[in-house]
């Protein structure tokens, strides 16, 4: 079964059941009126699926892979209520929604809710407030995104219009893995060796691998599109561990959205896109039959000194025959095939330009409401460390150690009570701790030569916030065990990119350079690999919220922290207690 979607008309409803798969749909048609409550449904079960001539069971939702879109306005409710019918622990993070005074619904495990056990539900309830563009949802629990994800499409209110050109039609493109082996297998070696995790075997383009891998020709995606017509492609990096560059032959994308914000257009041939990202391409086709097809190929952009998957995801941009054309799969298979050129894997220039072509609209309709203010500065370094080797064991990290990832030199440990139900019924006392160091504990030379000592502390620690603190917050990437990029993602907020830049972060010379008229404004930045990034966000919004490192991996050895933020004193500024059916541990 695909989503349920129970406000609308019945034939509706069976539109979109059959269309919960990535096929071309004018989305207008799935959601004409706004401020409605929308019902989906989502069975978590295992399904057999074959990729690669490799056929296994894996966690779908609905039986689907990808999981079925959720498609809203902005300023509707969503109601979804989850089924777990599978032996895993199961959580849903619905990532970039800002979950205004609806943390219960945000989603990691152990952090706003108790995981959903085998034969239990849950009803994520949340209202989409001053968004609209491309998010998804994924797990939130070990490495179960892997197959557990799925597009989330906000249309305009009914009766707003786009700031671009209207398009013809829309179509969400996300990248994912396939995996021969089990996820949960890899990432449960990993940790118990110390050492860097097995990588996936293939990418995917909705699922599909595409030609370019052995056993996969008619695994493929294909764009098929009109000429003289503009479509809006909204891409999604669902991948769990590498960031990725994305083009098509001899086309030319303009970038007009990125994590539901509205951007200023501008023009590339080529998208960097980070796990956890979102963008919206407008892509207008060729004016007349190009008599040709197009290759639309992705592959990772690499910035550490780990094993990663060295190869290709393609899918086909194909033009539909002209009317009175014999309509001949033979003939299509005959024209010529494009192949695009992609920056080379380590083009970290590339990375650095594109990510500075990004800025806010910051018009009258779509301000960027930038803290011109701070109350709070912090600066987090983040990056790789170690920990001791368990005892009577051989450990597969560096000098027989265990990999661990920080921030501060912090590896976060996940308790087995939600820390925001500890926190909302005052019982944080041996949950955690609200002592997160604001500042690196021992300063060195971040980018430079790595100190000797590459051990990490562990605990389970917060920053706690009074209602409506303006934040700064510079991240420094550090060259312990090697610089490299990280995509951090925060929950319950979007930021702004103020500044960025390489090499160590001078306070005082940078902050002069910073934007703070039309800075990106986003949920997902990657860090620079040898560089920093400068933020800022206004916590207005009660509650616990995970920041993490998007690159699973990190993310599982420990490159994670929350914030607390404390209630305000109006009715609106105070988090709801938590719904009957909130999941225990």
């Amino acid at each position: 079964m695909g989503a349920s979607f129970l406000p609308l008309p019945a034939f509706l409803g069976v539109l979109l059941l059959s269309c919960v798969t990535f096929c071309l749909l004018p989305e207008i048609a799935l959601a004409k009126d706004t401020g409605l409550t929308r019902h989906y449904k989502f069975e978590i079960k295992l399904q057999n699926v074959t990729r690669l001539c490799h056929t296994k069971s894996i966690v779908t939702v609905n039986g689907l892979f990808p999981g079925p879109r959720i498609v809203a306005r902005e300023g509707d409710r969503l109601l979804i209520k989850v089924v777990n019918h599978v032996q895993d622990n199961i959580s849903i993070h619905w990532h970039g929604i800002k979950q205004l005074q609806s943390g219960w619904a945000d989603g990691p495990a152990y952090v706003t809710q108790c995981p959903i056990q085998t034969g239990q539900s849950y009803v994520y309830n949340f209202t989409i407030v001053g968004q609209r563009g491309t998010l998804f949802w994924h797990a939130h629990i070990s490495w179960l995104r892997s197959t557990l994800y799925g597009p989330i499409i906000i249309l305009p209110r009914r009766n707003a219009s786009y700031p671009f050109e209207k398009p013809h039609k829309g179509v969400p493109i996300i990248f994912g893995e396939w995996w021969n082996a089990d996820p949960e297998a890899v990432i449960s070696q990993a940790l118990q060796t110390g050492g860097g995790p097995n990588v996936s075997d293939a990418y995917t383009i909705n699922g599909l691998p595409g030609p370019l891998y052995n056993c996969s020709a008619k695994d493929t995606f294909k764009l098929k599109v009109k000429p003289n017509k503009t479509y809006l492609l909204r891409f999604i990096n669902a991948a769990l561990n590498d960031e990725l560059f994305f083009s098509i032959a001899n086309h030319t994308l303009t970038v007009v959205d990125v994590d539901a914000i509205y951007v200023k257009p501008f023009e590339t041939k080529t998208l960097l896109i980070t796990p956890g990202q979102t963008t919206n391409v407008l892509l207008k086709t060729k004016p007349n039959f190009p008599n040709a097809t197009f290759l639309m190929t992705a592959r990772p952009y690499v910035t550490g000194l780990g094993t990663f998957d060295n190869s290709t995801v393609a899918g086909i941009l194909e033009y539909e025959l002209p009317s009175g054309s014999p309509h001949s799969t033979l003939f299509i298979k005959k024209l010529p095939l494009f192949k695009p050129t992609l920056p080379p894997l380590n083009d970290t220039s590339f990375a650095a330009n594109f990510t500075s072509k990004l800025r806010s609209l910051a018009s009258p309709q779509f301000p960027a409401n930038v803290p011109q203010k701070v109350d709070r500065h912090f600066f987090f370094t983040v990056g790789l460390g170690s920990s001791p080797c368990d005892q009577n064991q051989t450990c597969q990290g560096p000098n027989g150690t265990k990999f661990s990832a920080s921030f501060n030199n912090i590896s976060f440990a996940l308790p087995t009570t939600a820390l925001l139900q500890a926190h909302f019924f005052g019982q944080s006392n041996g949950v955690y701790k609200p002592d997160f160091p604001i500042t690196p504990i021992i300063p060195f030379n971040y980018t430079g030569t790595p100190p000797n000592n590459t051990l990490v502390s562990n605990g389970t620690k917060v920053v706690v916030l009074p209602f409506n603190t303006s934040v700064e917050l510079v991240v420094q990437d550090t060259s312990i065990l090697g610089a490299e990029s990280h995509p951090l993602h925060l929950h319950g907020f979007n930021f702004f990119v103020v500044g960025q830049g390489f090499g160590n972060y001078d306070p005082n010379k940078d902050p002069a350079k910073f934007n703070l008229v039309d800075p990106i404004e986003r949920n997902t930045v990657g860090v620079p690999s040898g560089g920093w990034v400068a933020i800022r966000f206004l916590a207005d919004n009660p509650g616990v919220w995970f920041m993490h490192c998007h690159l699973e991996i990190h993310t599982s050895w420990g490159l994670k922290m929350a914030w607390v933020v404390l209630d305000g004193k109006l009715p609106n500024q105070k988090l709801p207690p938590p719904p009957a059916d909130l999941p225990k541990c």
